[in-house]
């Protein structure tokens, strides 16, 4: 093998498709590729090719520019893929196997593996604690919106579909596995939902859908959805949320003519560092407005889970202590209402097994719930654009045919 083709940032609202090398079990110096990574063997390492990969709002941050990441980077963290290889390290994981791969890239060796705290290994990522594929900062593992992908650790970070035609025919819902149904559910478990839970989710994207319909997974009396998109709301409302729209206010009230009362059990901020405020403000950028309001309208003694991205690099932020990741927040209001956070990456697999086990035996379908819709490594570009535009679709890349038809 000797051609790949794959994914690229070329620049603020640029996405291109281009031609990269095919992966060996050596992490070559590249775009975004620490220096203390290159020329790292990778004999655990196993070569995908790639099933389906999708386009995640995380990409998306990189892509507007408010990040610091390179021209050329390879993108895509969400990766299902089909082992064409495995170095010599690699004992059970074998050619033909068709697996998801989490996001985190985990050595599965370190203090912090050991404990499933997989979003923030110690050993992949010289710049700091946590990895992910096609990622700035993130070491340089390059990216799997491409035909072919390096996994390394593969017998520790794979997770292998039991049955290769079951797997097949569910391959939509099982392509979330890789980052936003774990992400999703990590942000109700962490937000403390149970049965009987009333849960406020913060965002209708794909990872704000994706919690809700953890929420509803773990036995929540009621989930609440707000967004300004009334696609996305829509999209929520399909499958069993409840809706406010935050263009007309801020949330307190229109959970108040739901539930009785002004304030949810739990709540989730789907959203991340580049929010928007609620209502006559809704069309400006105000980075700590989902997190101040969720501590607004959490219950005292609750907990709020942030899958929700933020960063400690943003060149756009809306000034000097935004873009270095600093945000104005009502910490009081949490500490006297003895408030929980839970932040960071998802530890992927703390959740993917099992919700795996719920895809096969049809306890819940994730791709209907987030619009899941499968474009060709071709369409990437208009993907890209479209789901900026607010497109109520989560976007699977489609590079080497295997979902063609679905």
């Amino acid at each position: 093998m000797s051609g790949n083709r794959a994914v690229a940032y070329k620049g603020p609202g640029v996405v291109e498709v281009i031609d990269i090398d095919y992966p060996t079990f050596e992490l070559k110096d590249g775009p975004g590729v620490n220096p203390a990574n290159v020329g790292r063997k990778v004999p655990h390492g196993a070569i995908l090719r790639t099933v389906a990969t999708n386009i995640c709002g995380s990409d998306q941050h990189m892509v507007r520019g408010r990040t610091t990441a390179p021209s050329d980077l390879v993108l895509g963290h969400e990766i299902t893929g089909e082992v064409v290889e495995v170095g010599p390290g690699v004992e059970f994981i074998k050619v033909g196997d068709i697996v998801s791969v989490p996001f985190n890239i985990s050595c599965g060796r370190c203090r912090n593996c050991k404990e499933r705290k997989t979003g923030v290994c110690l050993n992949v990522n010289p710049d700091r604690p946590g990895s992910a594929y096609g990622y700035v900062d993130m070491g340089g593992w390059v990216g799997g919106q491409a035909e072919y992908v390096l996994v390394p650790y593969a017998d520790w970070n794979l997770l292998k579909f039991p049955d290769r035609d079951q797997a097949l025919e569910k391959i939509l819902d099982l392509a979330m596995l890789s980052d936003i149904f774990p992400t999703g559910f990590h942000g109700a478990v962490t937000a403390g939902v149970g049965v009987g839970s009333t849960v406020y989710v913060a965002g209708a994207g794909p990872v704000g859908l994706a919690a809700a319909t953890g929420a509803m997974l773990l036995g929540a009396a009621a989930v609440i959805v707000g967004d300004m998109n009334a696609d996305r709301l829509a999209q929520a409302r399909s499958f069993g949320a409840e809706t406010i729209d935050l263009s007309k206010g801020d949330p307190a009230e229109q959970i108040e003519q739901i539930l009785g009362v002004p304030e949810v059990d739990c709540a989730v901020d789907a959203v991340g560092f580049e929010a928007k405020g609620h209502g006559s403000d809704s069309g400006h950028e105000a980075p700590a407005t989902v997190l101040n309001s969720l501590m607004d309208i959490t219950a005292a003694g609750g907990a709020l889970g942030i899958p929700g991205l933020y960063v400690t690099g943003d060149p756009g932020g809306i000034d000097a202590a935004a873009q270095k990741g600093s945000l104005s927040l009502s910490l009081g209001t949490g500490w006297a209402k003895s408030l929980s956070f839970t932040t960071g990456q998802c530890p992927v697999m703390k959740y993917n097994r099992g919700l795996m086990m719920a895809i096969l035996h049809d306890k819940v379908h994730i791709a209907n719930n987030v619009n899941a819709k499968a474009i060709s490594l071709e369409d990437a570009p208009r993907g890209y654009a479209e789901f900026d535009a607010g497109a109520a679709t989560k976007y699977v890349l489609n590079p080497n045919g295997y979902l063609d038809g679905k």
